[in-house]
């Protein structure tokens, strides 16, 4: 599980950790790592150490089998820069635009999917929620009840 925290996801913390503490006894395993608004060349475990205690994206890669099922949680609500160019992001110098770890993850696991807790028919009026489900082959799913049951049905596949 890959979850978005922080600014505009802080409004959907509490649904997420309920619909995740709700489902973890439904995984062999569950674990988790945190991103800021797009994964890039790094991500965390504890949010309060996330400048000085993360691991690289290539590291996770090399972990994790590729036949893992993976599982990312975010609003896709960012500047459009943020996902298509180096430097884009908010907090620290990316010398890879967030499409480039978004292509690599996407390529090397088999099951993804993208869990959006935003409302579905508000997306198309985001222009980096557009280009996230696109890179994401369209396996963005709605965070609700429905939407989940798709998502672990698109895993299985």
């Amino acid at each position: 599980l890959l979850l978005d925290i922080g600014g505009s996801m802080d409004d959907h913390a509490k649904s997420c950790e309920e619909v995740f503490s709700a489902a973890k006894s439904e995984f062999k395993s569950l674990d988790y790592f945190y991103f800021h608004n797009c994964i890039y060349e790094n991500i965390w475990k504890n949010n309060n150490r996330r400048f000085s205690e993360y691991m690289s994206t290539d590291e996770l890669l090399r972990i994790y089998n590729k036949n893992t099922k993976l599982i990312i949680i975010g609003d896709a609500l960012m500047s459009p820069y943020e996902i298509t160019y180096p430097g884009g992001s908010v907090e620290h110098w990316n010398e890879k635009p967030g499409a480039y770890w978004l292509n690599k993850i996407k390529n090397y696991f088999d099951n993804f999917v993208w869990l959006n807790p935003e409302q579905k028919e508000n997306w198309e009026f985001s222009q980096s929620t557009l280009i996230i489900n696109e890179l994401m082959e369209n396996n963005m799913f709605q965070m609700n009840l429905k939407g989940i049951e798709s998502a672990m049905k698109s895993l299985v596949k």
